[in-house]
C-alpha cells in the first residue's frame, strides 16, 4: 500500500530549508522557509527576490519577508531560484 503525503505535510517537512516560490505575478522569491499557516502565507529569510521584466531579471537581497499565500503558484523546495 502506498503511504499518502498531504500538501501541508510537504510543505512543514521543508521549514528550515531553502525553498523557490513562484508568484501569480512576474515575481519569483528565494529564500529559507521559516514557516507558513493553514493559508500557505510563508515568512522566508535570507531572501532574493527576482523580478522578471522585458529588460531581463532583477534581483534583489531581503532579510525577511511574508508572503501571502493567495498569490503563490509554485513551490520548489531544495531549489534557489531560476538560476539554479
Amino acid at each position: 500500500m502506498a503511504s499518502q503525503v498531504l500538501p501541508l505535510e510537504l510543505i512543514d517537512r521543508c521549514i528550515g530549508s531553502r525553498i523557490w516560490v513562484i508568484m501569480k505575478n512576474d515575481r519569483e522569491f528565494s529564500g529559507t522557509l521559516l514557516g507558513f499557516d493553514d493559508f500557505v502565507n510563508m515568512v522566508l529569510e535570507d531572501v532574493t527576490e527576482f523580478e522578471i521584466t522585458a529588460e531581463g531579471t532583477n534581483k534583489t537581497k531581503l532579510n525577511q519577508t511574508l508572503l501571502n499565500g493567495n498569490n503563490i503558484c509554485m513551490l520548489i523546495p531544495g531549489s534557489n531560484g531560476p538560476e539554479d
